[in-house]
């Protein structure tokens, strides 16, 4: 059993790992490269394998940077199955479709503006493409062993990181003996809200270890509470908006359940909620099909009033022009709105309307990868350039680290520390700073052989 290192080797997004196994060959994951323009002109590059040969997937989970390249993937010729959780099979419609009309009107601007006059310029893939993916996705039930291949069996694991989201044991009975690998996908915090706390795979022989915040911890949950009340508080006060870059799986909905949850507490009857991104939306319509995914204190809190999607002040906006029209309104309105990293959706135009307003809050609630927008203005910018317009950034900005999906560093050593045998880890998906630092606190709490993860790296089993 061999495991080849295809991307998140250094680096946070593009997951795609490549595994032999009794004599076949699976790919865990097939993600898409996020981050800068010289970064994203990566997906393009031939894949390191021969798409042809591959025999399975298995998707840990519905987010593009696990997800987004399956359909040139397909594109490119895999005809096998697509394994994963129901809750994601239902996600990765939602988030692949969109990804598509992203990259269609991607090609199109292109083209338009193209300066040599050519107008030859493709998508990385289309819909038909994503139609495809979707043709080729086979769901399975967590904790229930599935054979995918000649002595080859995947029993997935709740990762707690967003719905459907799944830690990956691959037991693989080769002529040598039997071999376990546990890749761990994206783990999420235990105590998050709607979600279960994550679950480790028992035993293993070898451990692919996401390290996102391997080298930090994040906030007390109660503490970044009291964070996001002061700062609509303070908005309020300010007369402003608040601007919030969100994820549309998982960080949209979460922001939802706490209005919902602290709705007395933080006066939330005051505001103008809107949230701006119609695959979240979409989102929201799957979640209500995956109830039974929930733990107890969401559920309770489903059960109860105001329901975190039916907020009375709650304004759904799948119209371009309504989306518009948000723009509007000088204060009073906490508007959700995607991409999560800045990067494209309809954010950057609320972002382009407020960022210049003093009394203006933007608030990141999640991950903001170097290259993007949110890093940049994370990282302090004076001022940054969007469509060809430098404005001077006067809003204020809010960094709310603890409503991460992911572990941080404690959690991570946790979930590992629960696999018997203690077996060696390589890191993967984290930037080197972030692995470095995990790498020590498992030798070091743990005893752990820890090795990182680099491009076309091969670790035997």
């Amino acid at each position: 059993m061999q495991v080849r290192f295809h991307g998140a080797a250094g680096e946070v997004t593009g997951s795609c790992h490549e595994v032999e196994a009794n004599g076949h060959r699976l790919l865990l994951d097939c993600g898409m490269i996020q981050g800068s323009d010289e970064d994203e002109r990566r997906n393009w590059d031939p894949f390191p394998f021969d798409p042809q040969e591959i025999d399975a997937v298995v998707l840990s989970h519905a987010h593009i940077d696990h997800s987004g390249r399956l359909p040139l993937l397909v594109k490119r010729g895999y005809r096998g199955p697509i394994w994963t959780q129901w809750a994601t099979a239902d996600l990765l419609k939602v988030m692949l479709e969109d990804a598509a009309s992203l990259a269609e009107m991607d090609a199109e601007r292109d083209n338009k503006y193209r300066r040599d006059g050519k107008t030859n310029h493709k998508p990385l893939f289309n819909h038909g493409d994503v139609a495809r993916v979707l043709d080729q996705v086979r769901a399975i039930d967590y904790d229930q062993p599935k054979k995918i291949l000649g002595g080859v069996t995947v029993t997935l694991r709740d990762a707690g990181h967003i719905l459907g989201s799944a830690s990956v044991e691959v037991v693989a009975d080769e002529p040598t003996g039997r071999r376990t690998l546990a890749f761990s996908g994206d783990i999420g915090p235990h105590g998050t809200p709607i979600l279960r706390d994550p679950v480790p795979v028992p035993a293993a022989d070898l451990v692919l270890l996401e390290s996102t915040y391997g080298g930090r911890e994040h906030r007390e949950r109660g503490a970044t509470l009291d964070e996001i009340k002061d700062v609509l508080d303070h908005a309020w006060a300010d007369q402003g908006n608040v601007i919030i870059p969100a994820f549309a799986v998982g960080r949209s909905q979460e922001l939802l359940y706490w209005f919902a949850r602290q709705w007395d507490e933080w006066d939330m009857s005051r505001w103008k909620i809107f949230l701006d991104s119609p695959m979240a939306m979409r989102v929201v319509d799957v979640y209500g099909r995956h109830e039974t995914l929930f733990d107890e204190d969401a559920q309770e809190v489903w059960n109860g009033r105001p329901h975190p999607f039916k907020l009375p002040n709650l304004h759904l906006t799948p119209e371009v022009s309504q989306s518009q029209e948000i723009n509007n309104i000088r204060g009073g309105a906490i508007i959700i709105a995607g991409s999560g990293m800045c990067n494209g959706g309809r954010v950057r135009h609320h972002l382009r309307q407020n960022l210049g307003r003093k009394q203006a809050h933007v608030m990141f609630v999640g991950y903001q990868a170097k290259g993007t927008l949110g890093r940049r203005l994370v990282d302090g910018a004076e001022s940054v350039r969007m469509w060809g317009e430098e404005i001077r950034v006067n809003a204020v900005r809010h960094t709310v680290g603890g409503l991460s999906a992911h572990a941080g560093q404690s959690g991570l050593v946790d979930w590992y520390g629960q696999i018997a045998g203690r077996p060696p880890v390589v890191l993967v998906h984290g930037e080197d700073d972030a692995r470095e630092a995990l790498a020590t606190a498992l030798d070091r709490k743990l005893g752990a052989t820890v090795s990182l993860a680099r491009p076309e790296m091969t670790v035997e089993v």
